[in-house]
């Protein structure tokens, strides 16, 4: 008995039925980033409500809407997490703060304008209660403080300084001794966070016009015309 060959696909053929494999690769990475974004946005949520300490994976996986082990397929732990919220969240905040003005710009102008953005998006968004969570619960948990000094305040410090020692070689700057204090450029947005959290139903604060004022103590009042 004679052996029954199959015809062989034309090359067309075999190359259309790749087309579904290829579209599905595709949709299978969307999908996972979706549910790494809803992990996200749900640890953003448990963070805030109960506290880095408080709060449970469970909690995130039940909020998020997947299975505990799908958080493991994105993060290793609870404090991964936690340090892809800052770096997601506020390290691209701090990046606005590094550079050199533009042609005819100042270094006052330069730094208002992204300390002031800085102090808005903290203050008004929940970026500053993940700050304000740091500094409740960093001392207990000392790689959450390690990890934001690292990602966020060095690199703050850093842009800070660099536009202080500008500042001072083009003589908008009279104290010298402020590049090495740049904390003290800094010191009303980490007293706004604070505030916020704690004064604000008693006293409410403008973050914006205290930190104007504090640039004038630094460059000298702006001239009126």
């Amino acid at each position: 008995m004679k052996e029954v060959r199959k015809p062989k696909a034309s090359p067309a053929r075999a190359a259309a039925s790749d087309i579904p494999a290829a579209l599905a690769k595709p949709k299978r990475a969307e999908r996972a980033a979706e549910r790494r974004q809803a992990i996200i946005d749900a640890a953003m949520d448990e963070f805030i409500a109960r506290g880095f300490a408080a709060t449970r994976l469970d909690d995130i996986a039940k909020r998020a809407g997947v299975a505990k082990g799908t958080i493991y397929l994105h993060f290793k732990d609870k404090e991964s997490m936690f340090e892809e919220l800052i770096r997601t969240a506020i390290v691209p905040l701090v990046g606005r703060m590094q550079g050199t003005p533009p042609a005819g710009g100042t270094v006052r102008d330069m730094i208002e304008a992204s300390a002031l953005a800085f102090i808005r998006e903290i203050s008004t968004s929940r970026r500053g209660d993940l700050v304000r969570l740091v500094v409740a619960e960093g001392p207990r948990f000392p790689a959450i403080a390690d990890f934001y000094y690292r990602e966020v305040v060095s690199k703050g410090l850093a842009g800070m300084r660099a536009m202080i020692e500008l500042g001072i070689a083009r003589g908008e700057i009279a104290n010298k001794g402020l590049a090495k204090y740049p904390q003290l450029l800094v010191a009303p947005a980490i007293i706004a966070v604070i505030w916020q959290s704690l004064f604000a139903r008693h006293a409410p604060l403008d973050a914006i016009e205290m930190f104007r004022t504090h640039l004038d103590l630094i460059f000298g009042e702006r001239r009126t015309t």
